[in-house]
């Protein structure tokens, strides 16, 4: 009884042991209401299996509110590898683990996350189908750092029409945490746009770079450190690395009027969307922003086309601004108007795209 109050609001959970190969897993389907249940698998070195269960609890039922924002047609699902993945890799492990996903009969499609790579899953694709985010020479659609630093800009843009009444991105300040794959780009992009910028990161290839890019256009970057950056006098912060950054102390030192990134799950805990709303600071949900790599994998399974997830990632724009609007007119934080938003679309389509229909779509033939 304890374990099914647990798992109380997940349709099903699998847990994977596979003794040859050491696998050790569990994947979670939270909802497959809009669709099979989609969300990557990471690997990490759990203290335990309960905290492993946690975990994929929680970021299972993320992807089915990130799906449903995103209007893509897929539930939320998770998966987690337990093990080291400097240590415990092998190409066996994989496949052992995509035996697993194929037993679920195309409910959980999934691919890379914290801990694993793409060709990781190059194995696991040589026994099932249900992959997505490979490499395209395997038939996949590529870097999907493209689409989410482009919906990152789509955040910022539509973040602006709210506080200046214009989504123009030059003639502000940004305040960008981590130049990573995707953090690189949206720095990048507001260079060329005329935004200055304060940066930090703990890859100082990258901060060159950068550098060297804006001394080649003129602009201003001023580079931060990693506790500094709370601080700057910028217009918008934006998170693009570790999760849980915005908390008591952070929110404290914070003097921007808005937060918009890349990064998962920025609130540390949920009351701190209220803290952000007395403090003035306008909040972008984190899921809704980010949803263009999610954007990308989704539509993928139609075969990969580019340009058709780039005009799917416009939707990240009027999506935001609508959310900020509800905000304002309910009184209520962005992340509870952006939940309500997401569990109205699951209601309102629920009948429309249910897991057996969504199967005979013709999409699903191109991966067979």
């Amino acid at each position: 009884m304890n374990m099914f109050s647990k798992i109380k609001d997940h349709e099903q959970v699998v847990f994977c042991n596979d003794e040859l190969t050491g696998l050790k897993a569990i994947i979670a389907i939270h909802s497959t209401k809009l669709g099979p249940a989609l969300g990557g698998c990471r690997m990490l070195p759990y203290s335990s299996e309960e905290e492993a269960l946690e975990d994929v609890l929680r970021l299972s039922r993320g992807m089915t509110y990130k799906c449903a924002a995103a209007d893509v047609d897929f539930g939320g699902g998770k998966a987690v590898i337990i093990g080291d993945p400097h240590k415990d890799k092998t190409p066996e492990l994989f496949r052992a683990f995509g035996q697993f996903v194929e037993s679920l009969n195309g409910r959980f499609y999934t691919g890379t996350d914290m801990g694993t790579s793409p060709d990781d899953f190059i194995h696991a694709l040589k026994e099932t189908n249900c992959i997505v985010g490979v490499d395209e020479v395997y038939g996949g659609s590529g870097d999907s750092s493209v689409p989410t630093a482009q919906g990152v800009i789509y955040g910022i843009q539509a973040t602006n029409k709210i506080l200046t009444g214009e989504d123009h991105l030059s003639g502000k300040s940004y305040a960008i945490q981590g130049l990573g794959k995707v953090g690189y780009k949206v720095a990048e992009r507001l260079l060329e746009e005329g935004g200055d910028l304060y940066v930090t990161d703990i890859n100082q290839q990258a901060i060159d770079k950068l550098l060297s890019k804006a001394k080649t256009l003129g602009a201003a970057v001023k580079v931060l450190s990693s506790e500094e950056i709370y601080g700057a006098n910028a217009d918008v912060f934006i998170p693009c690395a570790m999760g849980g950054i915005i908390n008591d102390e952070t929110i404290q030192r914070l003097s921007v009027k808005a937060v918009v990134g890349s990064a998962n799950n920025q609130l540390l805990e949920l009351h701190h969307a209220q803290m952000l709303m007395e403090k003035g600071i306008l909040f972008a949900p984190d899921y809704i922003v980010n949803s263009g790599g999610l954007i990308q994998v989704a539509d993928e399974l139609y075969t990969p086309n580019k340009e058709r997830v780039l005009q799917k990632t416009k939707a990240i724009y009027n999506s935001l601004l609508h959310i900020y609007e509800y905000a304002s007119e309910e009184g209520i934080t962005t992340v509870e108007a952006a939940n309500q938003f997401c569990e109205r679309r699951i209601e309102a389509r629920a009948r429309r795209n249910s897991f057996f229909s969504h199967k005979k779509r013709p999409k699903w033939e191109v991966r067979t």
